[in-house]
């Protein structure tokens, strides 16, 4: 695991209690060529926010937090 890596696991530790608090929770997959690949767990699992989630509040604070990442994509079970 290199220091982007870990710092993106860092970061999403930070925020998971905002997701837990709806009664979900986001798991840390992968990052590969600036794409940060996670799953959604509990109640954000295939809720209609989850994208807009992802892209307003997880996203943007990786972009602020970790050089490199462009984007944040939900990967399947």
């Amino acid at each position: 695991m290199d220091d982007s890596e870990k710092l993106i696991i860092e970061t999403l530790d930070k925020i998971r209690h905002f997701l837990q608090k709806d009664g979900g929770d986001i798991e840390y997959v992968s990052f590969k060529d600036g794409i940060v690949f996670v799953r959604m767990h509990g109640a954000c699992q295939g809720c209609m926010y989850a994208d807009a989630d992802i892209k307003e509040l997880v996203e943007v604070i990786l972009q602020e937090e970790v050089p490199g990442v462009v984007e944040v994509r939900i990967t399947e079970q």
